[in-house]
């Protein structure tokens, strides 16, 4: 199998290895079947690439869309990023939860994030590009975040006393966890 699953969590996200062919040349490697997604009884139909450059201690997030919802099938092509991932299904068993893992120029994992996932990352390295196949159109009306620094959440970013962070004013400004389960969007999401 050309992507192997290295893990499942919080009942949705999946950690896939993909099998990597290198020799002198460089290396070879398919990074999305849609025969293998069809057979997870993931989506086959995606709507939009993204791609994001960051320079290092860069934190984008935690986004997410509610109309349409977005699902994003995520990987790193240079650098390294700390990848966070926030459970926001009001009904879900793991709503609040979170998880976390570093994808890299190196490893090429690829994540598989469902919608009802806040996504939000920390750029390790000094011009991490991130790459998002999602299967949604971004709607600008209808996408939110939470805070990335959210107390109630206590995300482990990884960041030391030294690190300089970037963050956007949006971001900075985002929503708690709870103020967005208070709104009627955040119905949205079904587990």
């Amino acid at each position: 199998m050309p992507l192997d699953i290295i893990e499942k969590k919080l009942n949705g996200l999946i950690l896939f290895q993909p099998k990597v062919f290198q020799d002198e040349r460089g290396f070879f490697m398919e990074s999305y079947r849609a025969d293998l997604f069809k057979d997870l009884g993931l989506p086959i139909d995606f709507m939009q690439d993204n791609h994001s450059l960051s320079i290092q201690n860069t934190i984008r997030g935690l986004h997410f869309q509610w109309d349409k919802p977005m699902g994003k099938l995520l990987r790193v092509t240079r650098g390294a990023a700390k990848v966070i991932e926030l459970d926001i299904r009001k009904n879900s068993p793991t709503l609040g939860q979170y998880y976390t893992t570093e994808l890299s120029e190196s490893n090429k994992r690829l994540l598989w994030v469902p919608p009802g996932f806040a996504n939000g990352f920390r750029a390790i390295e000094d011009k991490t590009e991130l790459l998002y196949k999602c299967t949604a159109l971004w709607n600008p009306a209808a996408e939110s975040s939470i805070r990335w620094d959210d107390p109630a959440l206590g995300i482990d970013w990884g960041i030391n006393k030294t690190d300089k962070i970037i963050v956007s004013p949006k971001d900075a400004s985002a929503q708690t966890l709870n103020q967005w389960l208070e709104t009627p969007e955040s119905d949205y999401f079904t587990y």
